[in-house]
């Protein structure tokens, strides 16, 4: 995919803080011409060349200037706290109503908690990750390089793109709380469906066999689930080695059985990865095809074979950084022509215009709104399966677009037939709630792909589609004759997607990939260690998510330049993108002391105190952050906390003090009761959520409507998760419960290729629409 040099480029005014910085990066990553109004100088080296290389800075001398400048520009891109939001007038309309004015803030622009304030910890724990990491016998902790932020900036390019494409100026909601909610795979789905949640378990997935495991001289990432292939051919490997122990029995042939006895084989594939080096080990099973990779720290990222052959890396130059630039990770596709090579912020021209072209900006509203939805009249084919495809087309489906889902009783989807995924004990294929959540907004069809007759009807289906989503092996859909110059001679403006873990081309382009296998690629599952301790992993699929968002932001920026194009999206790649200013920080911040603990693993440099303290009852918990010494003055007298009126050095100093009379104090306090006094007083908190908070005892999502209900023809009234991006004059819609396996199929042949019932009759007789 290249970017379309005849179109100008989409203009960007940056006035994001760090809630929504990743969201300017992408659109940089896109060709936007961004300006920011700051020059960025109270962030560290690395994370001041992450963010903001690639941008230019304008000084603005009060509101007057800044409308000036806003004036000029396509997107307002703006974060915070809502209070000190510049672009919001009084009645909460937008000051710039020509453009399209998203605005991210902590929970949102509405509801009872929206002057709320938090930082990635807190508002990690309020949306639901923070409860998801950490060790049983700890404390929660949220996943590195603040997630909860980089995920809401995504959405909130995401948004913009989306009201690009609607042709509508409009102001778009973002809340970070939502955009973390919406992140969590299972863990408010289960409480949904099946009344209980997933509790931490330092890395050990609940739903599927997969975990790091130590090997000779470090670790690595894998298991046994997804088809029956990745078990026989793992026990065959362990077999040669002689570590099959009693593996070899008839009995572990049974996956009921061997989920049931998950501890006696997870024991018996640690001695066998124990025996290996961690890296030789994942280059064996990248021969053999099987899901496994080494941990690796960040900082090798720029040495990975795969990254390096496909160019995926940044090189950032200017002022203040070393001869030649550094590198750094790149953008989740190649919107941009790679190698990618981009200024360091710099400041524009005095005088000048900050941006680059003359002419006028690209999103004008055109008179009267023709869309209500902001992707309607846009069809997508979605041959996709699990979770990173379908939540690409999940999010496609709720701004307006058709999805034609193609699946079949011959490729199993695991979310809708593995019992092991379908949350409620006892559901079937029908109505398994893992499926139903990611599947909402769609039409399925029920094609066979093993027949030539199913691969003619799908090819079939091609002409009348503007965008295929897939996330097949390399080199399936070319079998097919489905590759994208295929699919051109079909239908020339045609967007295709292919979502591989590691991309369609380089030297590990037919490597198995799972969620943990592309973390552990990607330098994210070596920073879950706690000091002086083994990494713990994720236990849900946030690589599936960033990789999804990448994607439908590669979709959303070539429909907003009316083209078709190839996205060969890597995981890898978008997921490496995800590692904020990892890379640099060892080139550029040298010496920068980490203070985390292996009893204290939340600690911030940035703020004292930081941290995840007991609340009242069994394992429950507040985040607490204080980021100046007005809030801390704030809490330290409601809390009668030591230090009471030192700064931030002075704090540190006294930081186990600290801790330790803030839990004694916290622990006394019920978590929503104790989150509510501290945001009264103007300190961040919030209660680290389970599923069960989010769903049931969360006011601010339920007076925002964020778990709707759609009803389904099995289960009946069944609670989802809620839209991300709310765009005011061309909003999203749940409207469609997911599909039953083929519901469509008929619907959809007749509309669309014109079939008669004969013909239907004689392909389902055939076993081409089961």
């Amino acid at each position: 995919m290249r970017p379309d040099t005849d179109q100008a480029a989409l203009r960007v005014l940056d006035l994001t803080d760090e809630l929504a910085f990743q969201g300017a990066r992408l659109l940089v990553g896109t060709g936007a011409d961004v300006v920011r109004i700051e020059p960025g100088t109270d962030l560290t080296p690395a994370a001041r060349a992450h963010w903001h290389a690639g941008k230019r800075w304008v000084h603005v001398d009060g509101l007057e200037e800044l409308d000036r400048l806003a004036a000029a520009a396509d997107i307002v891109l703006e974060s915070g706290p809502v209070a000190r939001l510049r672009g919001l007038r009084a009645d909460g309309s937008s000051r710039w109503p020509h453009a399209v004015h998203v605005v991210v803030t902590p929970f949102g622009l509405t509801g009872p908690r929206r002057d709320w304030i938090g930082d990635d910890l807190v508002l990690a724990s309020a949306g639901g990750m923070t409860w998801l990491g950490g060790r049983p016998d700890g404390q929660p902790k949220p996943p590195p390089r603040e997630q909860a932020l980089q995920t809401a900036g995504a959405h909130a390019a995401i948004g913009a793109l989306l009201a690009v494409v609607s042709g509508t100026p409009q102001l778009v909601d973002v809340s970070v709380q939502e955009a973390v909610a919406a992140t969590l795979e299972t863990a408010a789905l289960t409480w949904i469906h099946a009344g209980r949640f997933p509790v931490r378990s330092a890395g050990v997935y609940e739903h599927v066999a997969h975990r790091i495991f130590e090997a000779a001289d470090g670790y690595v990432a894998g298991g046994y689930s997804g088809s029956n292939r990745m078990w026989t051919d793992l026990l065959a490997w362990m077999a040669e080695r002689g570590e099959a122990g009693d593996l070899l029995a008839e009995r572990w042939q049974d996956a009921a059985f061997r989920w049931r006895q998950r501890a006696h084989v997870d024991a018996l594939v640690q001695r066998f990865a124990a025996g290996q080096p961690a890296a030789e080990l994942a280059a064996e099973a990248r021969a053999r095809s099987l899901p496994w990779a080494e941990v690796v720290p960040a900082g090798r990222l720029t040495g990975n074979p795969q990254l390096r052959d496909r160019e995926a890396l940044v090189t950032i130059t200017g002022e203040g950084l070393p001869d030649g630039g550094v590198e750094d990770v790149g953008f989740p596709w190649a919107a941009l022509p790679r190698p990618v090579v981009l200024p360091a912020l710099h400041e524009a021209a005095p005088g000048a215009s900050p941006w680059r072209g003359t002419g006028a900006p690209r999103v004008r509203s055109a008179g009267e709104r023709v869309k209500s939805k902001a992707l309607e009249g846009v069809r997508v084919l979605d041959l996709t399966w699990v979770l990173a495809g379908p939540y690409v087309t999940k999010q496609l489906g709720e701004h307006g677009a058709d999805i034609v889902k193609i699946e079949s009783r011959h490729r199993q989807d695991p979310t809708r037939f593995a019992p092991s995924m379908h949350l409620r004990p006892g559901s079937d294929p029908d109505d398994s709630g893992y499926f139903l959540n990611f599947n909402r907004n769609k039409r399925g069809v029920a094609l066979n792909l093993r027949t030539e007759e199913g691969r003619r009807l799908l090819r079939g289906l091609v002409p009348h589609c503007d965008v295929v989503v897939e996330n097949f092996s390399p080199g399936v859909l070319a079998r097919w004759g489905m590759d994208y110059a295929s699919l051109r001679e079909l239908n020339p403006d045609v967007v295709l997607v292919s979502m591989a873990g590691v991309g369609q081309t380089g030297p590990w382009r037919n490597a198995v990939t799972f969620a943990d296998t592309l973390a552990a690629m990607s330098g994210l599952s070596s920073e879950t260690r706690e000091p002086g301790g083994p990494p713990q992993g994720l236990t849900f699929g946030l690589g599936d998510m960033i990789a999804a968002n990448s994607a439908v932001l590669a979709v959303l920026d070539l429909l907003a330049r009316g083209r078709g194009g190839h996205v060969d999206l890597s995981q890898l790649e978008a997921m490496a993108a995800a590692m904020g200013p990892a890379v640099l920080e060892p080139v550029l911040d040298t010496g920068t002391p980490d203070p985390r603990t292996a009893d204290h693993p939340n600690r911030s440099p940035d703020a004292v105190p930081h941290g995840v303290y007991p609340a009242a009852g069994g394992d429950r918990w507040v985040a607490v952050s204080v980021t100046d010494d007005a809030q801390w003055q704030a809490l330290a007298k409601l809390a009668d906390l030591p230090c009471a009126d030192g700064d931030l050095r002075a704090r540190r100093a006294r930081e186990d003090d600290i801790d330790a009379a803030l839990a004694a104090w916290t622990s006394g306090h019920d978590g929503h009761e104790l989150a509510a006094l501290l945001q009264g007083a103007g300190v961040a908190a919030a209660v680290v959520a389970t599923g069960r908070d989010l769903v049931e005892a969360d006011e601010q999502l339920a007076a925002r409507g964020f778990y709707p209900l759609l009803d389904h023809p099995l289960t009946g009234p069944v609670r989802h998760e809620g839209i991300v991006a709310r765009l005011t004059a061309t909003p999203g819609e749940l409207d469609r419960p997911a599909p039953l396996l083929g519901e469509h199929t008929h619907e959809v042949l007749r509309e669309l290729l014109g079939l008669s019932d004969q013909q239907l009759a004689a392909l389902a007789a055939e076993g081409v629409t089961e």
